[in-house]
């Protein structure tokens, strides 16, 4: 197997569409993306890593998605739909998504934001154009099913697939045919809603990378059990007759939580997939190749060993780990990345058959310096301990930010933290850790743009393990002052990281 090169010297910012500024309540593919890349450029920055761009479910995840494949309709600038001619000044008066310039309101999205979206739809003259033909045709191997999917959902008033006649979810063949049939108008609204989003994000993606400015993709390890990929493909799944799971994913209790973590999604039948030559991820990552220049996989230690939890339960206390599929499936992917890179996730407890597949595959771990300052000085979120071909963050979307996080440590780590990174105070420990990071020998180092800008925890975007107010966070427009790309870029010149000019 032909080992990956490591990353090249340099730095970037973690910042999801979804928090890009935007009139109509949420991040798009519209100007402040576009404003945002050149943010990126005049601080010298080599990556932007961006999370999941899958159209989200209950609880608004971006890694709890309706396709592995598809993409979020959300997240298709409005501004663009009118320049086409498809949306009029008036009805882009009247799409008020939410009126707070710094939080995402999730429920008014559900409500509006497709309204408008079929509006623009039956303005469309696609259906017959070489664009989207040729669309359809490179995608149909996805994209077929998620529009029938989709538009199902929409029919059975947004319930899951196992809540359908019984037909649908076993997926009887007349059945589908049928549906098929009666909702071709909606499954091609499905559709037009992909061309539209795949279109404005390989359109920003060039930019980008035209600048110099290279993408980070994050791919979560498992699937929604809502989704078009449980549903249309569930051989590759572990479900009973009825295709119910039998087990579902999570993680054990540890130190940030007594009972562990019940994630709930189905687990693959890695058995099934070997012996499939793991077809659908090798489709998973060939697609995922074309969207992204880099591509982190969350929970990358599933791969090694995965946790299985008995689906009727209702935590993670009576779960067991079971052997991952390991080297077949990374000399799998291997097959199919071409000049594309991996990130692992490799946070938490690392076991050694996690570091083998690291050295065999020559993918970057992960090191969080947010949790270097322990007073431990084997502790190897510690910058003495970095190696060349790591990615090295503050903290990662699941954390608080730096300023939060140190707003309430204490005494004794804070001291340590003070000595090591060489300040007199506490309120001057982000800031240093920013640079102490920027300074260190690892090869990638990404930190998140609430950090960059000094903000509380108010702008914290997720809580593992809770519902209703995450994903949320968003920047204000003006909020991001000029002196910082000034600052970053000098950081960047003086550790010997990557510039644009």
């Amino acid at each position: 197997m032909k080992k990956q090169k490591p990353m090249e010297r340099g730095a970037g910012v973690l910042l999801p569409v979804t928090s890009l500024p935007s009139p109509y309540g949420i991040g798009t593919f519209g100007q402040a993306a576009y404003d945002f890349v050149d943010f990126l450029v005049q601080a010298g920055q080599r990556w932007w890593q961006v999370l999941p761009l899958g159209p989200t479910s209950y609880g608004d995840s971006p890694y709890q998605s309706f396709s592995a494949f598809a993409g979020n309709p959300y997240l298709i600038d409005l501004d663009v739909l009118q320049e086409q001619g498809l949306l009029t000044t008036e009805e882009l008066e009247q799409a008020d998504c939410g009126q707070n310039p710094i939080d995402v309101d999730y429920a008014a999205l559900y409500e509006k934001r497709f309204a408008v979206l079929r509006r623009a739809f039956a303005r469309s003259k696609h259906q017959k154009t070489v664009e989207y033909l040729l669309f359809c045709g490179e995608n149909a191997e996805w994209l077929e099913e998620y529009a029938l999917y989709m538009s199902l959902k929409t029919e059975f008033g947004g319930r899951e697939w196992l809540a359908w006649p019984e037909k649908l979810c076993l997926r009887e063949p007349e059945a589908l045919q049928a549906c098929c049939k009666r909702n071709t108008v909606e499954m091609d609204f499905w559709k037009f809603c992909q061309f539209e989003f795949f279109r404005q994000w390989f359109r920003l993606k060039a930019y980008a990378n035209q600048q110099g400015i290279e993408i980070i993709g994050d791919i979560p390890i498992y699937v929604a059990l809502d989704s078009a990929d449980v549903w249309s493909q569930g051989e590759q799944f572990q479900l009973d007759e009825q295709r119910r799971p039998t087990l579902v994913a999570g993680v054990p209790p540890d130190l940030f939580s007594e009972t562990g973590q019940l994630w709930g999604n189905p687990l693959y039948d890695w058995a099934f997939m070997e012996r499939d030559g793991f077809s659908w991820w090798k489709q998973r990552m060939r697609f995922s190749a074309r969207l992204y220049d880099v591509i982190r996989i969350d929970h990358f230690v599933g791969i090694a060993h995965y946790y299985s939890i008995p689906a009727e339960e209702t935590t993670a206390l009576s779960g067991w780990w079971n052997p991952g599929p390991g080297r077949p499936l990374i000399e799998a992917i291997a097959e199919v990345m071409g000049d594309k890179r991996v990130i692992a996730e490799n946070l938490g407890v690392v076991i050694p058959e996690v570091d083998r597949l690291l050295k065999i595959s020559g993918y970057p771990g992960m090191k969080l310096m947010q949790f270097a300052f322990d007073g431990d000085e084997t502790n190897s979120n510690l910058p003495f301990h970095f190696d060349r071909n790591m990615v090295v963050y503050g903290g990662t979307h699941d954390n608080e930010t730096l300023v939060g996080f140190f707003a309430h440590q204490k005494r004794k780590r804070m001291r340590f933290a003070r000595e090591y990174l060489n300040v007199r105070t506490s309120r001057e420990v982000p800031a240093a850790l920013i640079r102490a990071g920027y300074a260190s020998v690892a090869n990638t180092v990404i930190f998140q743009m609430q950090d960059l800008l000094g903000l509380d925890n108010s702008a914290r975007i997720n809580t593992p393990s809770t519902l209703g107010q995450n994903w949320r966070w968003r920047l204000a427009p003006g909020q991001v002052p000029p002196e910082l790309a000034e600052n970053l870029r000098r950081m960047m010149k003086l550790y010997g990281r990557h510039s644009t000019e």
